[in-house]
């Protein structure tokens, strides 16, 4: 089940909300549980099990880890559970990767490969053993302390509106709250966390499906007869669809958390404004990008290292990360490994270039920069990435025509993906997503939010494109 589909609008978020609201405060935990539990086996009931097992496992031995005074036992605990979580991820995510990349080899040599059922990947599995991994982490660390109830934790592992998508939420910033959200239960909460629901869900159906489509129709075609045009026109509509597909999920997510007291960290802000590549990160999949950064960076030694070599190592290292975590394909690592090249050409001389040239030009530079990237994570292939990538500097023009309704959401996707590029934009936005709303808001709002709704409902009910692309994460 996810967020954009009937099932979920129309029926699971009315039941879930009519009880969580109705039942006593002692209860509204196990309404959450249980929820999540029926949300997740609507889609894979298999692997239901796999998470509560593991969660089970989990709990108590992070409760006998942070009982235990002696460092070596703590370690030795701390071990066990982070590669628990990290073998699940491997066994289900990279075996079938792996296995292909051995069999090549040995085809080199003659050799018979390897026989091998592959494996289907449990829904956001990333997503939710990352959390598992910041639970073990920051009780070992003593930033908080575990959680005293199972049922607590397993409300916090599998969480629905988090649960699949992200975004990626470090345990202690939402340990407290889930024992305790009497702060942020309040009316203004609920309406406004309606309302961001409503904007991801345009977000996604609106704008990222229209674009996906086109993205889709053109990514399908051969690649050696593709003209110029289509091939931008092809990767633009990628690059609009991936930004407004996840950060609308994002929204949506945010957008539940307060409806029932939960306080969710941002997870983009704007990213195609950003004036460097370091910058893009600060502002997409922000939440990953901090997870990465206190989990693997700065362990590694971070910027606290002996040698600008060592430093831009572990910048590189930590995005080839990035980029595996993304998918089990050589096309991840290879995003990977470029996001990173550009981190660290950054540190040696563009951050300079940038800052001589402008906002604007490097805003283009880095969107550019950006987008030739995306080719990458799109294209599984290698060679197919490749010979995409030549077709779109090939200058080749023939006359492919896009239909005028395609055109409308293009422009559309451009104008709200650089929305907050001035500072009007950015304030606009601002007394939407975080500023106190006056009544008059209120009721406007709640205008456009009807509507928004409508539409999107709609949308969805008179296509069959709805696509929910983190099956590959």
């Amino acid at each position: 089940m996810v967020f954009s589909s009937i099932v979920f609008i129309l029926y699971f978020l009315p039941a879930f909300l009519v009880t969580y609201y109705v039942v006593d405060k002692k209860y509204k935990n196990l309404v959450i549980l249980i929820f999540s539990i029926f949300f997740y086996s609507w889609g894979a009931p298999k692997f239901i099990f796999v998470i509560l097992g593991t969660t089970f496992l989990d709990f108590h031995l992070v409760k006998w880890m942070s009982r235990t005074q002696t460092v070596l036992h703590r370690r030795l605990m701390l071990a066990l559970s982070v590669s628990v979580n990290l073998g699940l991820l491997f066994y289900f995510k990279y075996s079938n990767f792996f296995i292909e990349n051995v069999n090549t080899f040995l085809s080199v040599f003659g050799a018979t490969g390897i026989h091998w059922t592959k494996l289907i990947l449990p829904i956001g599995i990333s997503f939710y053993t990352f959390e598992t991994i910041t639970y073990v982490v920051d009780v070992y660390r003593r930033v908080h302390k575990p959680l005293d109830n199972f049922w607590d934790y397993q409300t916090y592992i599998i969480l629905f509106p988090k649960l699949i998508a992200g975004p990626i939420i470090r345990y202690h910033e939402l340990a407290d709250q889930i024992t305790d959200r009497s702060q942020n239960e309040n009316i203004d909460n609920k309406l406004t966390g309606f309302y961001r629901f409503a904007i991801g869900l345009a977000k996604k159906v609106l704008i990222a499906n229209h674009m996906g489509q086109q993205a889709d129709a053109i990514f399908a075609m051969n690649y050696s007869g593709l003209d110029t045009y289509s091939a931008w026109i092809g990767i633009l509509a990628y690059t609009f669809q991936i930004y407004f597909d996840f950060s609308g999920y994002s929204d949506m997510a945010i957008g539940l958390g307060k409806m029932i007291g939960f306080k969710f960290p941002e997870n983009f802000n704007n990213p195609y404004i950003s004036q460097s590549i370091t910058e893009f990160w600060r502002r997409w999949h922000i939440t990953l990008g901090a997870w990465m950064r206190n989990y693997l960076y700065i362990p590694l030694g971070g910027n606290k290292v002996g040698s600008k070599t060592r430093l831009y190592f572990n910048l590189w290292f930590v995005f080839l990360a990035s980029g595996l975590w993304h998918g089990a394909s050589w096309s991840f690592v290879i995003w990977g490994a470029y996001h990173g090249l550009f981190l660290v050409l950054e540190r040696i001389f563009l951050a300079d270039v940038y800052r001589r040239i402008g906002k604007f030009p490097s805003t283009i530079i880095t969107f550019f920069i950006v987008v030739i990237g995306w080719v990458f994570f799109r294209i599984e292939q290698m060679p197919q990435a490749i010979l995409f990538l030549e077709r779109m500097f090939a200058f080749s023009f023939n006359a492919a025509a896009f239909d005028s309704e395609f055109y409308t959401y293009f422009i559309i996707a451009c104008v709200f993906a650089f929305f907050a590029y001035g500072k009007k934009g950015q304030y606009i936005q601002n007394l939407i997503y975080f500023e106190p709303y006056s009544i008059r808001r209120y009721l406007a709002v709640a205008a456009v939010t009807v509507i928004v709704i409508v539409l999107s409902v709609s949308s969805i009910t008179s296509s069959g494109f709805n696509p929910f692309i983190y099956f590959r994460f």
